[in-house]
């Protein structure tokens, strides 16, 4: 062979070498360099399954055994409420019946429902009773009673509105610029029905709360808002001086037909509630829900496995250095018109209990304050008492 028939050759093994898609292999030295010609470079040939690493006898049980026993949470934002509690329940449960607790950093109870839907890899999420009438609502989401079911009724997170000691009444923040949080959160969601149910009209804004507290402190928006369980962290370490204050919120107007009334206070707030006076606001009730996974599917047994842990070991919840919000727990009260995951109503069903309050239905408040004269000069603590007496009277 003539060494000019040799450079022709290597300039064509490119184009004569190993099948479509495999990676071109070297091509051969050669004494001069080669003609300039475009180069045809082909794609890199995936790997087969034939040439993956195998996996150990070892490997494949360790990974169906954590696989088996870990349950993911999705909570809320960092120093929030359900944050902490995800976290709470990460360490109280960890090991119990070899069961592992993934918590997973969430926007909040807003976001948290459509998360819980449709979000892979998502078992449980602390959703509110607003959130799922959200998500009910949607015409996008199709039956969501189906897919989603509740494990327990938790507690009460409150509405805090936080502004200038100038602003006396919380209708003066008509017109103006006020913080609802990160857009799909939970005081994003119910903050904002909370504000429609007052037919009070704001210009929201939407950014993170130490975010948002900035901008207070400097002028820039009139009120900072947060709908979470009571103290809340950032609002408790808050350093606004005297400067700033918590606002009274009325019970009253399409309020009542979907939250109820609560209180916020100087132990709860020493930097923002005066003392010997409560702070009136609203409360919506928190859930802790699953997704509805058909039974003795793998999925829901680990779920079952997680409310059987979770059930069993209430107790230790209850100590510090636990969220104070899980002594307001009753893990027999009901969420009206939502289905309870089967092992959790198996699980109380199977131990003598006392029987189950059912948690406020929409209106019922209303219907209540309806057939009560001069309510709104009551103490909201002792109102809300004579409330649960008087839905006992009725049976439910």
């Amino acid at each position: 062979m003539t060494r000019r028939a040799a450079l022709w050759l290597a300039l064509l093994l490119p184009w004569t070498g190993p099948e479509a898609g495999a990676q071109p292999a070297d091509p051969p030295p050669v004494a001069a360099p080669a003609p300039a010609r475009p180069a045809r470079t082909m794609p890199p040939k995936p790997r087969s399954p034939a040439s993956a690493p195998r996996e150990s006898a070892e490997d494949v049980a360790l990974g169906s055994h954590l696989n088996a026993n870990t349950v993911a949470v999705i909570s809320g934002t960092p120093g929030g409420t359900y944050f902490r509690m995800a976290s709470d329940l990460a360490f109280v449960l960890d090991g119990v019946k070899d069961l592992r607790v993934l918590p997973v950093m969430g926007k909040g109870a807003g976001q948290n429902a459509y998360d819980l839907r449709y979000l892979r890899g998502i078992d449980i999420a602390f959703v509110r009773t607003d959130s799922l009438d959200q998500l009910r609502k949607d015409k996008r989401v199709g039956n969501a009673q189906s897919h989603i079911a509740y494990i327990a009724r938790l507690f009460n997170d409150e509405l805090h509105v936080v502004a200038a000691r100038e602003i006396t009444d919380i209708r003066q923040l008509a017109g103006r610029k006020v913080s609802f949080d990160v857009r799909g959160s939970g005081t994003d969601a119910s903050g904002r029905a909370m504000f429609a149910g007052l037919s009070l009209d704001v210009d929201a804004v939407n950014v993170d709360q130490p975010t948002a507290l900035g901008m207070l402190e400097r002028g820039e928006i009139a009120a900072v808002v947060s709908v979470a369980a009571k103290p809340v962290a950032v609002l408790a370490e808050f350093q606004g001086g005297d400067r700033f204050h918590l606002l009274d919120v009325p019970f009253a107007g399409g309020v009542a037909e979907s939250y109820m009334p609560a209180e916020l206070t100087h132990a709860d707030y020493p930097r923002l509630a005066p003392e010997g006076n409560a702070v009136r606001t609203l409360a919506v009730g928190s859930i802790l829900a699953a997704y509805n996974w058909p039974k003795g599917s793998e999925r829901y047994n680990r779920i079952a496995r997680f409310v059987d842990a979770f059930f069993s070991q209430y107790d230790s919840f209850l100590k510090a250095p636990r969220h104070p919000k899980w002594r307001e727990v009753n893990l027999t009260a009901e969420v009206a018109d939502w289905p309870r995951f089967p092992a959790a109503r198996d699980w109380l069903e199977n131990r003598i209990a006392p029987a189950p309050r059912v948690a406020a239905a929409p209106g019922e408040v209303a219907q209540f304050l309806g057939q009560r004269r001069g309510a709104g000069e009551v103490d909201r603590d002792q109102l809300y008492q004579e409330f649960l007496k008087w839905r006992d009277g009725r049976g439910r």
